[in-house]
């Protein structure tokens, strides 16, 4: 698939109309307690998107380390990701 024609689903995400700080953090002096109200905000607003699933999918397949996508923290896809793999195994 052309890499350019794989990232079409932005277009449609809700996303767009925020700045990235809300779903990357800013660089530096974020509490611990800002850090996951900041990530609640994130997720309502992929809670809402049309394009959430490939979303996820784009950053599961490119292993982004940063960031909300999809609704998921990194930690989120990081743990999703081990299930997936387990489940693979099993399988």
């Amino acid at each position: 698939m052309d890499p350019v024609e794989k990232l079409d689903w932005q277009e449609e995400s809700a996303c767009r109309e925020y700045d990235n700080t809300l779903f990357f953090g800013p660089d530096q002096g974020e509490s611990e307690l800002e850090k996951q109200a900041r990530e609640a905000r994130a997720k309502a607003v992929c809670q809402r998107c049309p394009v959430s699933e490939p979303c996820l999918e784009f950053a599961m397949d490119t292993n982004q380390k940063y960031g909300i996508w999809g609704g998921l923290t990194d930690k989120e896809r990081a743990s999703l990701k081990r299930r997936r793999a387990r489940a693979r195994r099993a399988s």
